[in-house]
């Protein structure tokens, strides 16, 4: 897996390319986005677009970002999840959990409402 990052209107948009598996993969994620909180950055978008699949220890590394994110008074939220992604999501029921948009400008809106 690859990771970008940026900022767009006060909000970090990740954008992670490839398989999210685990390993090396879960502490790059974990760490940039503690990077970002620590810099008092607390508005997080997950851009799924270049995601080609996700396993078990994808959606943990997701899940954790979620929690670390509400617990430093954040928020985390997914945009472009792709069909298997989404499929993958609700048979776990995390389609519930995680607030989820059709674009990265949605998404980035949705902080605002």
């Amino acid at each position: 897996m690859r990771l970008s990052d940026r900022e767009q209107d006060g909000v970090v948009i990740l954008q992670p390319k490839g398989k999210i598996m685990g390993g090396p993969d879960a502490t790059l994620l974990h760490d940039k986005l503690y990077e970002y909180i620590d810099q008092g950055k607390k508005n997080v978008v997950v851009d799924l677009a270049g995601v080609d699949w996700m396993n078990s220890t994808g959606l943990g590394i997701l899940i954790s970002g979620f929690t670390t994110l509400r617990n430093n008074d954040g928020i985390l939220k997914l945009a472009n999840v792709t069909d298997k992604i989404q499929s993958l999501l609700t048979i776990t029921k995390l389609v519930s959990v995680f607030e989820a948009h059709d674009s990265i400008e949605e998404a980035i809106a949705s902080f605002n409402d």
